[in-house]
């Protein structure tokens, strides 16, 4: 079930100090040069010329003594991509480093381990290992999982934002983005949507709702009267992301929306905290 990463086969595109594996944060200075917008790290393209400070997940655990839910947390959110590993493959590593060795295999990891931080050639390197080529049976996470295990284990991400991924079917929907409020005629009818990052009521409100809605370009807020607000309670307080309908209105330099109509976004099932009634 093991398989060794090989250092010459890792994806140019991944940040060799932080594992970042997101294209979209990785820049391309020149012809060689790579920069990551995570870690700030510029670095060039030879995987070979990067020592890693833990030469394996084997040396990680056996140093840190790391728990099993801690290890495979850190391989969920691709925390362990540095060693060679998509995330899928690094928690089907995590689940063998973790398990119990016993004592003979104890003391072997970690002359092993003190060989590798050492400089020194492992000397298991040259027994065949029969797990070394078995392959990971699951599949690399696709974009939307990735983001799922980056709210789940961190509460944000580092990649695209969630609207990101629905963006085009929400254009043929007629959904405008944040961004496009500022040029919009005031009182004409408009759609948005977005996570909901905060829910407010006020005591001095009379019974309005103010949500605010985010998306890759920005923040809409709402404002949803108290008839519509107990007519979709449950829509409105439970449901993370939302599509609104209702009248643009500017006044006092903000832009605001007057909704009309409420309804849930179902599609990426994110785990994220939102500021309510605060």
């Amino acid at each position: 079930m093991r398989r060794i990463p090989n250092p010459e086969s890792r994806i140019p595109s991944q940040c060799p100090k932080c594992g970042c594996d997101d294209e979209s944060l990785i820049e391309q200075v020149d012809a060689r040069r790579s920069f990551c917008n995570t870690c700030s790290h510029d670095w060039v393209r030879d995987a070979a010329s990067h020592k890693p400070k833990f030469a394996s997940v084997d040396v990680l655990v056996a140093r840190v003594g790391l728990r099993r839910d801690e290890l495979v947390t850190l391989a969920d959110v691709g925390a362990l991509n540095a060693f060679g590993y998509d995330r899928r493959s690094a928690l089907w590593q995590a689940e063998r480093a973790v398990r119990p060795s016993g004592e003979l295999f104890t003391t072997i990891n970690a002359e092993t381990a003190e060989l590798a931080e050492s400089g020194f050639p492992n000397p298991e390197s040259q027994i065949p290992n029969p797990d070394a080529e078995a392959e990971c049976p699951l599949k690399p996470m696709n974009e939307a999982e990735r983001l799922v295990a980056d709210y789940s284990g961190t509460g944000l991400t580092v990649g695209r934002h969630p609207m990101a991924l629905r963006r085009d079917e929400l254009a043929m929907r007629g959904v405008l983005r944040a961004c496009d409020l500022r040029a919009a005629r005031q009182g004409r009818r408009v759609r948005v949507a977005g996570m909901v990052i905060t829910r407010q009521r006020p005591g001095t409100a009379k019974g309005f709702v103010f949500l605010t809605l985010e998306d890759e370009t920005g923040i809409a807020n709402i404002i949803v009267r108290p008839d519509l607000f107990a007519r979709d309670r449950l829509v409105i307080v439970e449901e993370p992301f939302l599509i609104v309908d209702g009248v643009l209105q500017s006044q006092d330099g903000v832009t605001s929306i007057r909704a009309e109509q409420v309804q849930g976004l179902r599609g990426v099932d994110v785990d994220f905290d939102a500021h309510d009634f605060y």
